[in-house]
């Protein structure tokens, strides 16, 4: 395998994933807290505008194009011998199902239910509910894909050290 394709490869995987665990830590840390505090309609206006400006193309492939490139990590190390092989091997497992897996089956069935409500049209104790049922659960699954996006960029900085070396 050409050295530089494998290096260019790592090199993009962890810049992809350091990008994502850098973004959801944001969201965990500011953005979510942040918009709590506003009353339910805003709330839930602040999410619905935020949601639907994050989907453009360039979020998309930083989001989920290390999904893909983490996995290519794996199959040019192909030792599993070696540390790096297993660095390289959990950090891909942890991305894909803590930011591919939790993002398409728990947070964004979540962003579809805010997305299709009508929230001008809600009354007071309609817009508490849907903020109960949305709240809560999309941060508690944004917090699995900050803690596993981070998790999977320090192992790729593990492995990083470790392919140096080799």
């Amino acid at each position: 395998m050409d050295i530089s394709l494998k290096s260019t490869v790592l090199l993009l995987s962890i810049l992809g994933c350091g990008l994502t665990a850098g973004l959801c830590f944001t969201w965990t840390n500011a953005v979510t807290p942040g918009i709590g505090r506003l009353d339910d309609l805003t709330y839930l206006k602040s999410f619905q505008a935020m949601n639907r400006a994050i989907l453009n193309p360039l979020f998309l492939a930083v989001f989920l194009g290390p999904n893909h490139l983490l996995f290519c990590n794996v199959f040019m190390q192909r030792n599993p011998t070696t540390w790096e092989f297993w660095t390289l091997l959990l950090a891909a497992l942890l991305f894909c199902f803590g930011i591919g897996w939790v993002t398409i089956f728990r947070n964004v069935p979540l962003n579809n239910i805010l997305d299709q409500s009508l929230l001008e049209q809600l009354s007071v104790q309609d817009l508490k509910a849907l903020r109960k049922k949305f709240e809560t659960p999309w941060n508690y699954w944004h917090l699995v894909r900050t803690l596993t996006s981070s998790i999977a960029f320090a192992l790729l900085l593990i492995g990083i050290l470790f392919h140096k070396s080799s």
